[in-house]
């Protein structure tokens, strides 16, 4: 009887276990964001830049005459935890992450307008790589004019790790393991994920290219990083519920 009751237990044990792999196996599937090789689970949205995978990268490149382009994630998402890593080339261009964001068809007269939170790839002398944009929409949240240490993270010359937190209400950003910006704003809870091409001046040569790689995204026990204190906050609680 003992040895019949010590079989069941480890009959129940092994189900349990092979109930928690599969459950994490399922989770890590669902989250999966880039495959690598494909653009299965993305669409462009406005523009003409040109996205492909090479080498296990996302590459976009700019175009003439076309305005701001996106690749954005068929999928919505709410609270997430996104990584990735991005390298951009022209010391005047310009890319961005767009999280939790929207579509408009009949925008920009019927060419379609993508709207939402961004955070931004900026190679400029100006420096605001990490900071939050709201595209199409409030402008500016959180210039990196705000937070001065942080407008050193960003190295031109090589891939940087930009880590997006979106839990709740807030939005925080780091680049290279630098906290760079801190929003409160209770404005869109959901929406896709879009990586950005952005448009370029009729005096920029065209061709340039951004490099997007080793995009992890989390859905599911999430686990906020520290986040200084002493770093301004953006709240616009206030101004959202006018």
């Amino acid at each position: 009887m003992n040895i019949k009751k010590h079989v069941i237990r480890i009959l129940v044990l092994f189900i349990f276990m092979a109930s928690v792999i599969t459950s994490h196996a399922q989770n890590q599937k669902k989250d999966q964001i880039f495959d690598g090789k494909t653009l299965n689970g993305w669409k462009q949205l406005t523009g003409s830049a040109t996205y492909e995978v090479v080498d296990g990268m996302i590459v976009g490149t700019t175009v003439s005459g076309s305005p701001n382009s996106f690749l954005a994630t068929e999928k919505e998402y709410g609270d997430f935890i996104l990584e990735l890593e991005v390298k951009i080339e022209g010391a005047k261009n310009n890319s961005g992450i767009m999280t939790r964001s929207h579509y408009d068809p009949q925008g920009n007269k019927g060419a379609g307008k993508v709207f939402g939170r961004q955070v931004e790839v900026d190679p400029t002398d100006r420096k605001w790589s990490g900071g939050v944009y709201d595209e199409a929409r409030r402008g500016w949240l959180y210039p990196l004019d705000l937070n001065e240490a942080a407008k050193e993270a960003f190295d031109v010359s090589k891939f940087n790790h930009i880590r997006i937190e979106c839990i709740g209400d807030e939005i925080k950003t780091w680049v290279n393991g630098i906290p760079t910006a801190h929003v409160i704003d209770t404005v869109d809870r959901e929406g896709f994920i879009a990586l950005q091409v952005h448009s370029i001046r009729k005096d920029h040569q065209p061709g340039e290219k951004v490099y997007f790689k080793n995009l992890k995204l989390k859905t599911h026990k999430l686990k906020p990083k520290a986040f200084p204190s002493d770093i301004e906050v953006v709240d616009l609680r206030k101004a959202d519920a006018k």
